[in-house]
């Protein structure tokens, strides 16, 4: 199976904070993806762009927070995050790029 250009549209970036990190210690990696993004179009593009059997995909979305900017108030992007579970044995290195 060779990559399309549109599964590099769907997995946005992987995300690397600690609760991302504790997730990975059960065998899920974490992805930033496009708000339209289901999770058959995610499982399809993680097992084609990183060679690896996907066992399950979670989803959330972060609503974004209200903050102030230079005394005016703006509002941070909505953010969908895909918690993919691997089978046993598989794994992904997200320090490198794709």
């Amino acid at each position: 199976m060779s990559a399309k250009p549109e599964q590099y549209d769907v997995i946005r970036r992987p995300i690397v904070t600690e609760k991302a990190t504790m997730a990975s210690e059960s065998g899920a990696v974490v992805f930033e993806v496009a708000m339209d993004a289901t999770k058959p179009a995610i499982k399809a593009a993680v097992e084609t762009l990183f060679n690896v059997k996907v066992k399950a995909v979670n989803t959330t979305i972060t609503k974004g927070k209200v903050k102030r900017f230079r005394g005016r108030i703006g509002r941070r992007n909505d953010v969908k995050k895909a918690y993919v579970t691997l089978v046993d044995g598989a794994t992904i290195d997200v320090t490198t790029g794709l």
